[in-house]
């Protein structure tokens, strides 16, 4: 297999340093037409890309559609860890992945049970170095790649001297949060678990109808208020690798007091997330790959966005209010073949910061590809099935997700 690659930054340049390598210097426009002619000439027949939303992706995936050839997101595991997806077309809402539980009962009950996956780990801390030095790279070239456009939500700078001031807090709080976690795993009242995402998250920006996890947490506090039972308490578990730039303690400690559930929402840094599960009534997720973890588990889970796990016999398919009281219970079944068909069909063993792990997914995305086994056997479905439910929920979709 012959591949081509193209660097549109200097990150791309430092990690890519290859001569087949192709730098595209324009403005984005004009990429559609660039891309178009590289396809031409080299005989382009699948493209690869990671994070389908991304302005230079979502292009991507439409010429590709113009061209009659395949285009393939590549990203981090819905199944972790040890996990990484590859899937054609794109993610969660532009999922092509079956949302039938009747097609994922037929297709996925007589698949072979998950291998184990181990060996691939790697520290928080080598994947923020590495996110570091890719950023600061793409500022030294900024003056030669002066067209890039990055869609970022804040300047990177800002996000690490966060970071810094979060590692330096995090040591004064450790004992604090470590009690909040006893407490929750302790106490006899019942407790929902809320996953915070990170929000610059492309699964926040472009698969749910939330612009701000604010307004996702005055949602879910402002509910608690009035519909849960009045001993339920709510834990709000922050993301492992927020930044800190957003202070989410403050801001959930001031939305509940507004809503007069002060003493009955909790915050944690940190925590054994699966024993934190294992205590809940259930999670609440925007769409994050915590919800699958839970359901995994066996726990009753509510999606706020859109999320390929999303189903009925799977997740709670009522309101919110209905949750606190009688989450739809999982059915085993179901996700069982749920589980074996997503792994069979969209799923490679591997990671990106790990060497052992990027070696093997290499060779396993190159195989699926080489052999047109992505999304197979028997999980991919035009146009993608969770579109509708997107366009529902005010969630931007053109005719190049159609595919």
């Amino acid at each position: 297999m012959r591949t081509v690659r193209v660097g549109l930054c200097g990150g791309d340049v430092l990690y890519w340093p290859s001569f087949r390598t192709r730098l595209f210097f324009g403005r984005l426009e004009v990429w559609s037409v660039w891309l178009t002619r590289l396809i031409e000439e080299e005989g382009v027949t699948d493209i690869v890309y990671y994070g389908d939303r991304q302005p230079y992706h979502r292009a991507a995936r439409a010429v590709a559609m113009e061209r009659g050839i395949k285009a393939h997101a590549v990203e981090f595991g819905y199944l972790r860890p040890g996990w990484l997806t590859l899937e054609r077309g794109g993610m969660s809402a532009f999922s092509h992945f079956p949302a039938d539980p009747a097609v994922i009962r037929q297709n996925g009950s007589g698949l072979a049970a998950l291998p184990k996956t181990g060996g691939f780990g790697h520290h928080w801390l080598h994947e923020a170095t590495h996110e570091i030095i890719y950023n600061i790279t793409n500022l030294l070239y900024a003056p030669i790649f002066r067209n890039y456009a990055p869609d970022l939500l804040e300047k990177p700078y800002k996000e690490y001297l966060s970071g810094v001031a979060k590692l330096w807090r995090g040591r004064k709080q450790r004992s604090r949060y470590e009690a909040v976690e006893r407490l929750c795993l302790e106490a006899s009242w019942p407790m929902a678990l809320y996953a915070l995402q990170l929000q610059t998250d492309w699964q926040i920006r472009a698969n749910s109808p939330i612009a701000d996890q604010r307004d996702s947490l005055d949602h879910v506090i402002s509910s608690l208020a009035r519909s849960a039972p009045a001993d339920m308490r709510l834990l709000v578990k922050l993301h492992p690798l927020d930044s800190g730039r957003i202070d989410w303690e403050a801001e959930v400690a001031e939305i509940a007091r507004r809503h007069g559930v002060g003493d009955r929402v909790l915050f944690l840094d940190g925590g054994n997330l699966d024993a934190l599960l294992r205590r809940s009534h259930g999670a609440i997720v925007i769409n994050s790959t915590v919800g699958l973890q839970a359901l995994r588990m066996g726990f009753p889970v509510k999606v706020l966005g859109v999320a390929v796990y999303d189903l009925p016999g799977l997740t709670h398919q009522g309101s919110l209010e209905s949750f606190w009281h009688s989450p739809d219970p999982v059915d085993t079944e179901l996700r069982v073949a749920f589980v074996r068909l997503l792994a069979a069909s969209t799923q490679v063993p591997g990671s990106f910061y790990n060497r052992k792990g990027r070696a093997v997914a290499v060779k396993k995305v190159a195989d699926r590809l080489a052999m047109g086994r992505v999304n197979e056997p028997n999980a991919f479905v035009t146009p993608p099935p969770r579109l509708a439910r997107a366009r529902r929920m005010g969630i931007p979709v053109d005719s190049a997700d159609v595919m």
